[in-house]
């Protein structure tokens, strides 16, 4: 607090000079300097503008602030954090004939990504998902038509970049419905207010952002607001979607400042959607935040726990991201993964209206839940096989049937895209490693079922059930012709590869990436695959 009176307002906190322990703060992480305890402060010198400059230079004509710490070596860094990721190796079918992953539906990896690449960064392997950025762009997928909510598409194909393997496509297409036909929703906004969270692209943007999604609201729909600082506190009592104004005034009032208790906020945020329940409406949690949880529950752990707990009450979340410097993936993944949810991150008001324009149904409303796909490959054709990203979304095979393991939610109007990457049997390849023959797996045994690649099963509950329904789609070996679809999709997984410095990607260059997503690019309506391809040419 004594910081933050120090530093004034946020337009001070972005344009100042700050010098810790002798090393100037790049402005992009001036938001956290507030976060430097009072007990760590040996003293500290204020230069006005006009002082500033003659001694610091251009670069402190705002003025600048001197912090010496106790200790001397304080450093103000880029405290970004992300899951580790191992990328997926080519597994034999015959000693492992089962994949088995839950569905993805988050897109925030590759508009981070696209926020580094676009400010010059190194982009962090493990910020690298390459399943979050193919599922970025939408695909042309037919509507369901039968009894089940989404529908099933199969693909195969020569992979681009390796002319002795194939690349399958497995896309899911969720069914839209007309908004105005979707059940009432009980909303509760969760919004971090914290220090950390002053900068422009943060709660300035954030407040931008929830106002899109307030104007589409409809009388039946209700809203309530939490924040939390260095405490949570109930800012607005549910209020119905008619009322947009007294909505947008209690946006319009959040300002930040303080330590962040995100544990007692998500605590409080559950505890209101409970107490407003809807039992034939959508009830979700809206967290938005930079993920910089510092007080109370703050580790994964404690929050996967409280999260996991939560979730059992039927209330959905959504988690939002915002900024850069402190900007915690891996938490806020984590909570959207164990809350039944989803996780964007929204670096420009284009990001926020993809989320909350066009995908609204998608990102709020649940149409299927614990969606897990099974795929077992046929070995008389499939020698290997490699499942290209979700990493972080692999399920140990027996969990495929075991309906309390939780997995991934489809949301109305989602699309899901999974790449497989096949050795086909016979084929020589320095992937795969040798073994001794199985003395008791008899591939003869199959002829009745030579001509199949392989069978997908995908299982789901419906929102409000704990009881699973199954799905099954049998592959033939055969070749399509390769779609614009799968063009751009493979283009895009290229890419990540790329970025990853992947092993698999067979010496691929950023040439072969624009080729192939000038080539898939099609109708493109909304722009998002040109801004693909100006992405990767300003990577050459």
């Amino acid at each position: 607090e004594m910081l933050r009176s120090l530093v004034g307002s946020e337009m001070c906190i972005r344009d100042r000079l700050y010098i810790v322990d002798g090393v100037p703060v790049q402005p992009q992480y001036n938001s956290l300097i507030t976060q430097i305890e009072k007990k760590e402060i040996e003293k500290f010198n204020v230069y006005t503008s006009g002082e500033a400059k003659k001694i610091f230079g251009k670069s402190a004509r705002n003025g600048c602030i001197v912090i010496t710490t106790k200790k001397g070596n304080y450093r103000i860094v880029n405290d970004e954090s992300y899951a580790q990721i191992n990328e997926n190796k080519f597994e034999k079918v015959q000693l492992s004939p089962l994949s088995t992953f839950s569905i993805d539906v988050d897109k925030a990896s590759y508009s981070n990504i696209r926020r580094m690449i676009n400010n010059g960064e190194n982009v962090p392997f493990d910020a690298i998902k390459i399943e979050e950025m193919v599922n970025y762009f939408a695909y042309d997928y037919p509507q369901p038509k039968g009894e089940h909510p989404f529908s099933i598409t199969t693909e195969v194909v020569k992979t681009p970049w390796n002319t002795k393997t194939k690349l399958v496509r497995i896309g899911l297409q969720g069914k839209k419905y007309d908004q105005k036909k979707l059940p009432p929703s009980n909303l509760t906004f969760l919004i971090d207010v914290s220090g950390s969270m002053s900068d422009q692209n943060k709660l300035p943007l954030l407040k931008s952002t929830f106002k899109l999604l307030v104007k589409q609201l409809r009388k039946e729909d209700k809203v309530s607001i939490v924040v939390y600082a260095g405490a949570a506190g109930v800012i607005l009592e549910p209020t119905g979607g008619n009322y947009k104004e007294k909505i947008l005034a209690a946006l319009n009032n959040l300002k930040a400042g303080g330590s962040t208790a995100g544990g007692e906020g998500l605590e409080l945020a559950y505890k209101l959607a409970e107490k407003n329940f809807k039992k034939k409406g959508n009830n979700r949690v809206i967290l938005a935040t930079d993920g910089d949880f510092n007080v109370g529950k703050s580790s994964d752990k404690s929050m996967e726990k409280l999260i996991v707990k939560k979730r059992k009450s039927g209330v959905f979340l959504s988690v939002l991201g915002f900024g850069y410097g402190n900007y915690k993936d891996s938490k806020l993944e984590a909570l959207a993964d164990k809350g039944n949810g989803n996780h964007a991150y929204i670096d420009t008001m284009q990001e926020a209206q993809k989320v909350f324009g066009k995908g609204f149904g998608g990102t709020l409303y649940t149409i299927a839940k614990d969606v897990k796909i099974q795929v077992e490959f046929n070995p008389v054709k499939v020698q290997a096989y490699r499942l290209i990203g979700y990493e972080n979304r692999m399920l140990n095979d027996e969990d495929f049937i075991d309906d309390t393991k939780d997995a991934g939610e489809l949301g109305s109007g989602h699309t899901v895209t999974a790449l497989y990457e096949l050795i086909p049997a016979g084929t020589n390849s320095e992937f795969v490693k040798k073994t001794h023959d199985l003395k008791y797996t008899d591939l003869s045994k199959n002829s009745s079922l030579s001509n199949e690649l392989f069978t997908v099963k995908f299982r789901y509950k419906k929102p409000s059930d704990s009881k699973s329904i199954e799905m099954v789609h049998v592959q033939n070996d055969q070749i399509n012709s390769v779609s614009e679809d799968m063009k751009f999709a493979s283009a895009v997984a290229l890419f990540g590869m790329n970025l990853r410095k992947s092993q698999f990607n067979n010496s691929a260059t950023l040439s072969d990436v624009l080729s192939l997503a000038k080539e898939g690019r099609g109708k493109d309506t909304s722009g998002y695959r040109a801004e693909f391809i100006r992405l990767v040419k300003s990577r050459q």
